[in-house]
């Protein structure tokens, strides 16, 4: 797949499972996959959630899948393939058609695919496997390209009210047959399909009359991107492959020929909150937004292109906040761009899936009251709501100087003249550099509440500062005053880096993973990352992704646009936010087994089973976390 993305696609790393592989059994005379079982043309084995299958991925034994799950957890495995050989006559090798069934029980209950179980294809990006594409079911088709292994990323998420049980059922893959017949009609959907990408091409080539060369050539980069994604798609594989067509094989003969994947997912009787236990705020910003679909501030295109995004978003247990930088690092950070009285307002903050949202400081959309008197409107009707609680403001990002401080507090100000119980959050990883707090810059960095009291009461500061030495979180925390509602949150972005836990691109599976092991054993009560889609501007949808340059690939973008995939709107998940939800729902693990055994021994359950020792001491491959879930589930399962 061809994806314009910046920089190469393909390549790739593979971490883990990586030494040795399998000796292909010797090919038999026909390549025909009507006569020769696909095992013999493509290798298929299944691979866990944390690791990066890269195109160079070795081939191990296909195993069956056997999961672990909670009521309310998604849990995912990916499905690997490599072609041994070429059955479709010139490149690709050719096309295997992946088939789901759904999971059901003994007692006759389901997860059905499509709503339960999904698929996705992992797409690289600059050579690192990160984006996962939808994929049609309950079938789907693909073409493996020679010397390269593709991956499936299989996701199952378990309703609230799934009743517990052992659920069974299987993935097939089977090799297709190209033969030089004629193609079938093109269906409704996929001529819908083609004629919405297509007219996505001229809307993007029209109108370039006047524009300047660099926007024109970026326009035309993603008119050819368009159609090439057009003219490698299944629609016209048979073209390009062996200007023959594909024709689907009898059921009977895929069935007796088809790898067959067994499934079993164990359900048990632990649900996972839908209120995350930890609130973890993720930035979102909403002038990328405006600039890559060309919708205009305030405009009802807006509107819904923000309410897509933040509904999206709450499926990963993240509680999304809108924001927009202004000069040195002053930020104006919202949850619902609707006024506080408004009922979509009521929707969001009402959600029981978001733990805690942003209050504006000043109007997202200009009305005509002044700062002051829209200030004292939103407090005073917040606070009469029942989620008051969940309320923050979030002013200026990582100040610097006694200036940035003090307008921190001049603006904290302002808002305890309205609300006196209101939550001021405030990120920094330093003392004002212009009249250090003390001899040492992390003795002054640990004065910060000092100088920012009583105009703070959420203390984000950055895991850069600690390094390694989780010993100074007592420093920190011990120069808080929970007593008086006053709360240590932590944060990462630039920093910090390999081998710290993050979400960098080209990071391990369990190093995107152990960011909220990390936050557990810390203690910390909260999390913020400054931004989920913050990358280089683009005026088309389906522009190339460019990271933003000075930051290491993948920081502040956790998920792309859709439109770069294919013609649907919906975003695209990155592994590295399938991982950080994965990371949510171990901390809810911890949580449950802290309840019955308190939290040093959960921490230690943490240790004892390999899982996260430290930063720069947490494991690299997957077993300890099934070891880990496996503990709490025979420790906290009713008896």
């Amino acid at each position: 797949m061809t994806v314009p993305v910046e920089g190469v696609a393909g390549g790739g790393t593979a971490y883990g499972f990586n030494d040795g592989g399998l000796n292909a059994e010797p090919l038999k005379q026909s390549l025909d996959p009507a006569e020769v079982p696909t095992a013999d043309l493509v290798n298929v084995w299944c691979m866990p959630n944390s690791i990066n299958v890269g195109s160079q991925e070795t081939p191990r034994p296909l195993e069956p899948i056997n999961l672990l799950a909670a009521r309310n957890e998604r849990e995912s495995f990916q499905i690997a393939m490599r072609p041994k050989v070429s059955w479709a006559g010139s490149s690709p090798s050719g096309s295997v058609q992946v088939q789901c069934s759904d999971l059901c029980s003994s007692a006759g209950d389901r997860l059905v695919v499509g709503q339960s179980l999904k698929l996705r294809r992992v797409v690289p990006v600059l050579g690192v496997p990160d984006a996962l594409v939808p994929l049609d079911l309950p079938v789907t088709q693909l073409s493996l390209l020679p010397g390269e292994t593709s991956a499936i990323w299989v996701s199952i998420d378990v309703p609230n009210g799934q009743p517990p049980g052992q659920y069974e059922g299987e993935i097939t893959v089977s090799a297709m047959k190209m033969d030089g017949g004629c193609s079938a009609d093109l269906g409704k959907h996929e001529k819908d399909q083609l004629c919405t990408e297509l007219k996505n091409c001229l809307d993007i080539m029209e109108p370039i009359e006047g524009k300047p060369m660099d926007e024109v050539v970026e326009r035309i980069k993603c008119a050819s991107s368009s159609l090439r994604r057009i003219l490698f798609s299944p629609s016209f594989a048979e073209f390009i492959s062996t200007n023959g067509s594909s024709d689907m094989m009898e059921e009977d003969v895929v069935s007796n020929l088809a790898v067959h994947i067994k499934l079993r997912l164990t359900v048990w009787e632990f649900i996972i909150p839908v209120t995350p236990s930890l609130p973890a705020v993720i930035g979102v910003s909403d002038t990328v937004i405006e600039d890559r679909f060309g919708v205009e501030h305030g405009s009802e295109e807006w509107y819904e292109k923000l309410n897509l995004h933040f509904k999206w978003l709450l499926q990963y247990r993240i509680s999304p906040y809108f924001c927009r930088w202004g000069e040195s690092m002053r930020v104006l950070t919202y949850t619902s761009p609707w006024p506080a009285d408004h009922p979509k307002s009521d929707e969001y903050f009402s959600d029981p899936r978001l733990a805690a949202y942003a209050v504006p400081y000043r109007q997202v959309i200009a009305g005509d009251d002044s700062r002051e008197i829209y200030l004292q409107k939103e407090v005073e009707i917040l606070r009469s709501k029942p989620y008051w609680n969940k309320a923050y403001f979030y002013l200026w990002d990582e100040p610097l100087n006694m200036e940035h401080f003090d307008n921190v507090r001049k603006m904290a100000s302002e808002i305890y003249a309205y609300a006196p119980d209101a939550r001021v959050l405030t990120t920094y990883y330093c003392g004002p550099g212009d009249a250090p707090l003390a001899p040492t810059p992390f003795e002054s960095f640990v004065k910060v509440p000092n100088l920012l009291r009583p105009h703070t009461q959420i203390y984000c500061t950055s895991e850069w500062v600690l390094g390694n030495r989780e010993d100074l979180v007592k420093d920190i925390v011990g120069g808080l005053q929970p007593e008086n509602g006053e709360e240590w949150w932590t944060y990462i972005c630039l920093g910090p880096s390999d081998p710290h836990p993050n979400w960098h691109l080209g990071m391990r599976g369990t190093q995107h993973r152990a960011v909220m092991w990390r936050v557990w054993k810390e203690g910390g009560t909260g999390f913020l990352y400054w931004g989920a889609n913050c990358y280089e501007k683009a005026t088309v949808p389906s522009a190339e992704v460019r990271f933003r340059r000075g930051l290491p690939p993948g920081d502040g973008v956790l998920y792309y646009p859709g439109e770069v995939f294919s013609s649907s709107t919906e975003p695209v998940a990155s592994l590295r936010l399938e991982r950080l939800l994965s990371g949510l729902q171990d901390y809810e693990y911890l949580k449950l087994y802290e309840s019955k055994y308190g939290r040093e021994e959960a921490t230690g359950l943490l240790e004892k089973t390999g899982v996260y020792m430290g930063p720069e001491r947490y494991t690299l491959e997957h077993r300890p976390i099934d070891v880990l879930r496996g503990e709490v589930y025979n420790a906290c399962r009713p008896s």
